[in-house]
């Protein structure tokens, strides 16, 4: 067979298939798709403009018009936010109506949009103490400024505090999304269903996870390649995972958890003002004002300048 003739006569026969096993999946007509996802993905570059007037904009911004411009993008984003989670919430009510419309989603998403924006001045002030934790927290930071426009962690941050409180509000699908672009665009990787404390900053970041029902008290301070995360997975009696339980660590006030650390468990909790160290794997509980840290080891070092002699630590 040719080419042009299997084009022609089994194209069709594959791309119908490739349909059937979507549609036994997928609601493809109520689905949001990836154009929802990239909705979402420009929706939060609009909320980060709003939130950080002048600064995120890719045009100067004149002082005289920045209630005007932030007014105007705000409105754009909660209109368009709005028609997603409509979307959403049809979807997962769809079994329970038939009309082509559902009154109680489009109420529901309003009531959502406008209870999330309304929150935004507070989410702004609780974002700068994380900003002024980067600063206080890194001795090479120059400015606030910088931080904002450089540093991963604040993105992340800044991401995780939009998506945490549609989370509460217990929207679908939408947070995750949101918290998966963070975790594309920092490397931090942190569940929208986290909950996080003021001043918090997560030093370089790459590799940093936390988990769905971790909690993380005031002025906590992590390093790269944390993880906050589940011990194990309760399963039904089918062999499925158990949702809604509490899976991840709990870390108190104050706390200092360096590069590379594991911390597993939805009992184990971490006292306020301790400082855990690198490298380190706790699945149990520790009191406030702990220090959790590996034996130092005793590495050899050669030097090959000098012969037959080797220098112990």
């Amino acid at each position: 067979m040719k080419l042009n003739e299997w084009l022609n006569n089994e194209i069709p026969n594959i791309a119908n298939s490739l349909n059937e096993i979507n549609k036994q999946n997928f609601d493809i007509q109520n689905s949001i798709g990836f154009a929802g996802r990239d909705a979402i993905y420009e929706i939060l570059h609009s909320f980060h403009e709003a939130l950080f007037p002048g600064i995120y904009d890719k045009n100067p911004s004149n002082e005289l018009r920045v209630n005007v411009e932030v007014s105007g993008k705000l409105r754009r984003a909660a209109l368009d936010l709005r028609d997603i989670i409509e979307k959403v919430l049809f979807d997962s009510h769809y079994n329970e109506h038939e009309e082509d419309d559902c009154k109680a989603c489009r109420e529901k998403a309003d009531a959502t949009v406008m209870t999330l924006i309304n929150k935004f001045p507070t989410i702004r002030h609780i974002i700068q103490t994380d900003i002024q934790a980067a600063y206080n927290g890194d001795p090479a930071a120059i400015s606030t400024e910088e931080i904002l426009l450089s540093y991963p962690s604040i993105t992340a941050v800044c991401i995780h505090r939009i998506a945490h409180e549609l989370y509460k509000l217990d929207v679908q699908i939408i947070p995750r999304i949101m918290s998966e672009y963070a975790h594309q665009l920092t490397g931090i990787d942190i569940h929208p269903g986290a909950s996080i404390g003021e001043s918090f900053f997560i030093d370089h970041g790459t590799g940093v996870v936390i988990g769905e029902t971790c909690t993380i008290g005031n002025n906590v301070k992590i390093y790269q390649g944390v993880t906050l995360g589940a011990l194990s997975f309760p399963l039904d009696s089918n062999g499925n995972p158990i949702k809604g339980i509490k899976r991840h660590p709990d870390i108190g006030d104050n706390a200092v958890i360096y590069a590379g650390a594991t911390i597993l468990g939805g009992e184990t909790r971490i006292g306020h003002d301790s400082v855990l160290g690198s490298n380190i794997w706790l699945t149990h509980s520790v009191p406030p004002y702990s220090r959790v840290y590996n034996s130092q080891p005793s590495p050899t070092i050669s030097n090959s300048q000098i012969k037959n002699i080797d220098f112990q630590i």
